[in-house]
């Protein structure tokens, strides 16, 4: 049963695609509102430890920090509560960075094993918005990523992103499932939102590709439950959305447990790849609330993860 292979489709098919998710965008850029103000409530900002001149947080003072940052005064006031440690001042980052976001735009993601259940292709689109919003109200540079337009900040990079998604996500025929191949700027991040269920050694390309640019990145699987569970039961006749060939089971119950054995296996290898560059890795099922896939990358973004 060829869980995981992808086929390449035609360009008109994958723009026809894309121009029907674009005509649901101003609902989900609703929902995309929601999940933002939702998690904005419970999280801290995306502050980091910089060269800037804004104070941030006292902390203990640690080996090959810069005598120039220890705050003798705060260290005295510590002393008189009996602790030893002396303390340096930790600035906040000021320099805002380009994070680029990128949603799969093949057809596998256009599927819902359930009329209850959102479209992949469509929560893809609610975590990018939403994180997108979350991004431009605290000041960075947002872009899409296969966009010519280059990330901007604020409300304007917010502004660009709904105006081209409404033109239909920039597309790649020829890498159906991947991020587009383009020069990044050193050090941006890129968060990047599929089912990622091709091939693991065409992930882990595209990350050698992308790492090469010294830049990082979060890979944010997105899966229908019945992905994971395999419901089924009796003769079912399984078809590909990327013109794979079908597969007819006898009894679909029968190899439940193989399947979800070779789900979690492909799982892990997601899992291992990016841990070893260094990336961020989330998993999220359709039928789980959004915030929840929200809250675990905007922490990990935060440096509270």
């Amino acid at each position: 049963m060829a869980l995981f292979s992808r086929s390449r489709l035609a360009t008109g098919t994958l723009r026809s695609k894309a121009e029907e998710a674009a005509a649901r965008l101003p609902a989900l850029l609703i929902a995309a509102e929601k999940v933002a103000a939702t998690v904005a409530q419970g999280a801290h900002g995306r502050r980091r430890v910089g060269q800037g001149d804004a104070f941030w947080q006292f902390r203990p003072y640690s080996p090959g920090d810069p005598t120039s940052r220890i705050d003798w005064r705060q260290t005295a006031r510590r002393d008189g509560t009996r602790t030893t440690s002396t303390y340096v001042r930790d600035p906040e980052w000021e320099a805002a960075q380009s994070v680029f976001l990128w949603r799969d735009n093949s057809a596998s993601m256009d599927w819902r094993s359930s009329p209850g259940l959102p479209h992949k292709r469509d929560r893809a689109g609610v975590l990018l918005l939403a994180l997108g919003l979350m991004l431009a109200r605290g000041g960075e540079r947002i872009g899409l990523l296969g966009s010519p337009e280059r990330p901007s900040p604020g409300r304007l990079g917010i502004d660009r992103i709904i105006r081209q998604m409404e033109q239909g996500d920039p597309i790649d025929p020829q890498h159906a499932g991947m991020p587009p191949q383009e020069t990044l700027p050193r050090r941006a991040q890129l968060i990047l939102i599929g089912d990622f269920l091709g091939p693991v050694e065409e992930t882990q390309a595209m990350i050698a590709r992308i790492l090469q640019q010294e830049c990082t990145g979060y890979l944010v699987q997105v899966l229908d439950p019945a992905e994971e569970d395999l419901p089924y039961t009796g003769r079912i006749r399984f078809e590909g959305l990327e013109r794979e060939a079908a597969t007819l089971v006898n009894r679909a119950e029968d190899i439940r447990a193989r399947y979800a054995d070779r789900v979690e296996a492909h799982r892990a290898a997601l899992r291992r790849l990016t841990q070893s560059a260094g990336w961020g890795y989330i998993s999220h099922r359709t039928d789980h609330p959004p915030t929840t896939a929200l809250l675990a990358l905007w922490a990990a973004l935060s440096g509270q993860a």
